[in-house]
C-alpha cells in the first residue's frame, strides 16, 4: 500500500494540531481518519519539539532495518 503522505506532510500537520486546530478541523482539511493523525502522533510526537526531525526519523528506521547477523564459528 502507497503512503499517502510524506513524513514532512505528517510533522506539518501535527504542528499545526500543536498550533491550536481541532484534530476534527484537519482531519477534513487533509482528507484523513482521526485514527491516522492519532498513529502519527504516537509515532512521531515524543521527538523533541520536531527538531531535527530527519535525524530522529531516520535512527529510527535504523533501529528497525537492522537486524543481528548471527554467524557460527568457523569449523576446525
Amino acid at each position: 500500500m502507497k503512503q499517502r503522505f510524506s513524513e514532512s506532510q505528517i510533522i506539518s500537520i501535527l504542528k499545526q494540531s500543536e498550533s491550536g486546530q481541532t484534530v476534527a478541523e484537519l482531519c477534513r482539511e487533509h482528507g484523513m481518519s482521526s485514527t491516522s493523525f492519532y498513529k502519527w502522533r504516537s509515532k512521531y510526537g515524543g521527538m523533541e519539539a520536531y527538531h531535527n526531525i530527519r535525524d530522529e526519523i531516520s535512527v529510527r528506521r535504523e533501529q528497525t532495518i537492522e537486524a543481528p547477523v548471527c554467524r557460527k564459528p568457523a569449523a576446525k
